[in-house]
């Protein structure tokens, strides 16, 4: 069975949601992996679903469009997910400024930690970063230095802890 990547940005409005999960049920494409947000009052989903094809997906959610929503569908390849490290939460905050997300995405990497989701939100001058890293066994010390090390350079307070799998 093939996987299809699905994208839908626009305006927000109430019901986006409820539309996209509607028209895909319609044309039974099993919605198996999702993330919604809005960011700056444009909605944003990425979808990952079965059992449809891309023309029919495409079709089912062309509606969307006459409210300035833009969906795209891609069909990917089946894969197991690779999570194989140990779950932490990095947390950064302090005034905003060019360069944080670089800065500690590239020491997250450098440490061999896979970024599976990240937040930021900008609020007034404060800058707020939260990312799920799957980490090698024994890395999280070396990261959490390291870590500090960036979060003082940049002028921000940047935490690393244990994440809870099944809260994740």
């Amino acid at each position: 069975m093939h996987e299809l990547a699905i994208t839908v940005i626009g305006p927000d409005r109430t019901g986006i949601v409820a539309d996209v999960a509607e028209a895909l049920a319609a044309v039974g494409a099993n919605l198996t992996d999702s993330t919604m947000t809005r960011l700056r009052g444009h909605f944003t989903m990425t979808l990952i679903c079965t059992g449809a094809s891309v023309d029919e997906v495409e079709r089912a959610l062309s509606a969307l469009g006459d409210d300035g929503l833009l969906a795209t569908v891609r069909q990917v390849e089946v894969t197991a997910d690779s999570t194989s490290g140990e779950p932490y939460l990095v947390s950064v905050h302090g005034a905003d400024r060019l360069g944080i997300v670089a800065a500690v995405t590239r020491v997250v990497a450098a440490a061999d930690g896979n970024i599976t989701d990240l937040t930021t939100r900008l609020s007034g001058p404060l800058y707020l970063l939260v990312a799920e890293v799957d980490l090698p066994p024994g890395r999280a010390g070396e990261l959490a230095e390291r870590l500090a090390v960036a979060g003082a350079e940049l002028g921000v307070e940047v935490n690393l802890r244990p994440a809870e799998p099944e809260l994740l």
